[in-house]
């Protein structure tokens, strides 16, 4: 019989496994003893922790900061006129809205029945005038003719007197005629004079008298004369023409519509002026001033204006303003078009800056500077802002690296570990 090998076996006693426990616990401390003493040493006391990848870095640069004011706003007619009614009447509209029109086109007609008719009876007064004028005339040149006949029958009565004394005075010397004689004849003399001084007298009333008439007559007529231009004025601007080249707007009344004096009819817009409105936030209006540059972003055209004038008023919380510019600089441009635009306020130049962010909620006065993979606190002073880029003019040197998105998550922490 073969026997086994059982006499041949050894037994060996069982290890603990609680010495082994302790050996890897003593690694891990030494381990954890090791990490601590090396984050002690690299970032010192670090009180939280963030992940690097949720939050927006930014660079301390050194260059040119622009001061400007971001805002939308829309294309404007710079001329666009409304034409109204000139008196009572009905409107024939002769153009419909998006019609082209050249200035003096004629785009309506009022039909005022009472201002034709007014027109014909004031021509009708003023031919009644004109000939009664002319009456005057040929009466002023008859009584002209006959205070001439006067003064010369007198004259002629005169002359014969002078004549008759001259004789009577011959013959008193020759005792041909007695003394009575020669006294009729110096009283003939006599009254000759005076009626040929009378005559002369008459005449100049009389041809004073006769132009003052006349020229009474004559100012009636140039008055008429102006009754009937102003009426003929009227009459001619029932024909309403265009002031300017554009095209139609709005129509403002019906076709045919009675219309009264003064009332709009339509609205045509100028295609040659156009200007942009711009909406800019209260909290920027003493900011604003006339001449200011302004960068227009209309379509794919980016051009340059100056700002030509400012609401006085603030309506919903926003100023109005609007900026010249060359239209010719801008293909197809439409009123009511959108852009956006940015008010140049001031040229810093050489300053320290970083780009515009979230941390400027906190007050501008508190920022994070990053440093290997530790942010730290610190004091800044910041200065001027604009849409992209803000001042910093303490606290910071160029090269450094801001955090600039929102500090919410730092809760104030003076060191935090970036991880």
């Amino acid at each position: 019989m073969i026997r086994d090998t059982q006499a041949q076996d050894t037994v060996i006693a069982k290890q603990s496994n609680r010495s082994r426990y302790w050996a890897v616990l003593g690694v891990c401390a030494v381990v954890a003893l090791v990490s601590a003493s090396y984050l002690g040493a690299s970032h010192g006391n670090t009180s939280m922790s963030l992940e690097r990848a949720a939050l927006k870095l930014a660079p301390v640069t050194r260059g040119d900061l622009v001061r400007d004011i971001a805002t939308t706003g829309f294309i404007v007619a710079a001329n666009a006129p409304q034409v109204y009614s000139s008196a009572q009447g009905y409107v024939q509209l002769l153009v419909n809205p998006g019609d082209e029109v050249s200035q003096g086109q004629l785009i309506a007609k009022v039909n005022s029945p009472e201002l034709t008719n007014e027109l014909k009876q004031q021509q009708s007064e003023l031919q009644r005038l004109t000939n009664e004028l002319s009456r005057k005339e040929l009466q002023v040149r008859r009584d002209t003719l006959t205070l001439v006949k006067t003064l010369d029958m007198a004259e002629v009565t005169l002359n014969a007197a002078n004549r008759e004394h001259r004789r009577a005075v011959l013959s008193i010397k020759d005792n041909l005629i007695s003394q009575i004689d020669m006294e009729q004849a110096q009283d003939d003399l006599a009254r000759a004079k005076l009626a040929f001084q009378h005559a002369q007298q008459e005449i100049e009333i009389g041809k004073d008298t006769l132009a003052f008439e006349l020229k009474s007559a004559q100012s009636d007529v140039s008055r008429q004369q102006l009754v009937v231009d102003e009426l003929t004025r009227r009459v001619n601007e029932l024909n309403i023409t265009a002031p300017v080249n554009g095209v139609v707007g709005n129509l403002l009344v019906q076709q045919q519509a009675a219309v009264s004096p003064s009332q709009a009819l339509m609205t045509l817009v100028d295609l040659s002026a156009f200007e942009a409105e711009l909406q800019v936030p209260e909290s920027y209006a003493n900011e604003l001033g006339l001449g200011l540059q302004v960068e227009l972003s209309i379509g794919v055209n980016r051009i340059f204006g100056t700002l030509a004038s400012i609401s006085p008023e603030v309506k919903d919380r926003q100023v109005s303003a609007r900026v010249r510019f060359d239209q010719s600089q801008v293909d197809k441009i439409r009123q009511n078009q959108r852009l956006s635009a940015r008010i140049l306020l001031e040229n810093r130049e050489n300053v320290l800056m970083v780009r515009r962010g979230a941390f400027l909620n906190d007050g501008g006065f508190i920022a994070y500077r990053v440093q290997g993979d530790v942010a730290e606190r610190i004091q800044i002073q910041t200065g001027a802002t604009s849409v992209a880029n803000v001042e910093i003019t303490s606290g910071v040197q160029e090269g450094d690296t801001l955090v600039v998105s929102n500090y919410d998550a730092f809760k104030q922490a003076e060191r935090v570990l970036l991880r």
